[in-house]
């Protein structure tokens, strides 16, 4: 009694993929892309300017902003140019405490 053969037979995918045929593809195609339709020069400069230009509304917000930020400093400089000697005595008020707050503990 001879013994079975349990060779399998290899089959080339490359092969087989040619011997199918061409891949039908879904969606569009190679010279779809190719011949789509572009913008003009002209119109492609008109979409910078208004790129370059922004909208009007953000620009109004950020004067706005500017013109708040600009408030807030001022208030914060007169409050550190009139009140420097007092947030001074305030530091070492707050060291004093700190120190008799350090020796509680010890």
């Amino acid at each position: 009694m001879g013994k079975r053969s349990n060779r399998v037979a290899y089959m080339n995918p490359i092969a087989m993929a040619r011997s199918r045929g061409p891949v039908q593809s879904s969606g569009p195609t190679i010279q779809d892309y190719l011949n789509r339709a572009r913008p003009t020069w002209e119109e492609v400069k008109e979409q910078l300017e208004k790129k370059k230009k922004g909208s009007k509304a953000l620009s109004e917000f950020e004067e706005k902003m500017n013109e708040n930020w600009k408030k807030e400093l001022e208030k914060h400089r007169e409050k550190l140019l009139s009140g420097s000697e007092s947030s001074s005595k305030r530091r070492q008020r707050k060291k004093k405490e700190k120190k008799k707050s350090d020796r509680q503990f010890f």
